[in-house]
């Protein structure tokens, strides 16, 4: 075993990443022919065929493939190692690398950014949107060391804790029979069309379950790939939707030709959390972090 080198490991893992020599030797920083003659090393030494060489192609034979998923894994307890002994020496400094949903980030993150330089001036922030599948897997890879994403979670090997409730707003055009009102009723919709999120954001599941409870139809032709595009379309008369209560505030909350609406109590909220593997040497980073986002959300803390 002592010719298993964790760099050559490290040189597999962005190739699977990339499935692209010069762009995993970049990765790496070395060259592309350096990479290219330690990958064929491993496979001499592991006695397998792992990478597929064709002309503008590259990918993974079903051994490569499984190795390089082990390979991530050990490069990333690697890498845990000497962010543990840094961390010891100075836990509130180094790197932190946070994804959020597509729904939540670009809300939640500009009011706390600055005052997270402030707190914590040593903190190096790294940000990320992905939607959650993606950013559980990107979390166990050891990829990320933290994901803020709508609860529950249930995930071997991950810790989770609740930062803040947030409601739901109705966002109505102003056109709207109802758009008059201050509050409204979820039973209050008609046969009105529900524009959505497409496929994987779990705001499009939140919100078709509490739109059960009405007549309102989701639109069939229309899925959005943002907040911003469902905003525009129910200004433009396409139909209505749900919008969660940070994204209707300051300059969102004026947008031309729509009108938001509060839900009446029991009002209808999502759950956002943190998540993080159990196995972090960054809880104290995550910890400064977290409790940031909920003084700071306006929302108080989830429970």
């Amino acid at each position: 075993m002592a010719d298993l080198k964790l760099k050559d490991l490290r040189y597999l893992a962005a190739l699977a990443e990339t499935r692209h020599f010069g762009q995993a030797a970049a990765a790496c920083f070395v060259s592309q022919p350096t990479l290219s003659a330690q990958l064929r090393k491993l496979e001499d030494y592991l006695g397998v065929q792992l990478i597929e060489r064709q002309p503008r192609r590259v990918s993974l034979t079903e051994a490569g493939t499984a190795i390089a998923v082990r390979a991530r894994q050990i490069v990333a307890s690697s890498d845990e190692i000497v962010r543990l002994a840094h961390d010891w020496r100075d836990p509130l400094s180094g790197r932190l690398r946070v994804a959020t949903l597509p729904t939540v980030g670009p809300y939640l993150l500009p009011q706390v950014m600055v005052r997270l330089r402030k707190a914590l001036p040593r903190l190096e922030v790294l940000l990320f949107e992905y939607q959650t599948g993606t950013m559980l897997e990107r979390l166990r890879a050891g990829e990320l060391d933290l994901g803020i994403l709508a609860l529950p979670v249930h995930e071997a090997g991950l810790e989770t804790e609740p930062l803040y409730d947030e409601p739901f707003l109705l966002a109505v055009p102003e056109s709207h029979r109802l758009a008059a009102r201050r509050q409204v009723q979820i039973g209050d919709l008609g046969e009105d069309a529900l524009l959505l999120l497409e496929d994987g954001h779990c705001l499009r599941d939140q919100a078709l379950a509490v739109c059960a409870r009405s007549r309102a139809h989701e639109k069939q032709d229309f899925r959005a790939t943002s907040l911003e595009t469902l905003r525009q379309m129910v200004a433009a008369g396409a139909g209505i939707t749900l919008l969660p209560a940070l994204a209707c505030r300051g300059a969102y909350a004026a947008a031309v030709g729509l009108r938001l609406l509060n839900l009446v109590k029991p009002t209808p909220t999502r759950r956002i959390g943190a998540v993080w593997r159990q196995s972090t040497a960054r809880s104290p980073a995550i910890a400064a972090f977290c409790e940031l986002l909920i003084r700071h959300s306006g929302l108080g803390r989830g429970t």
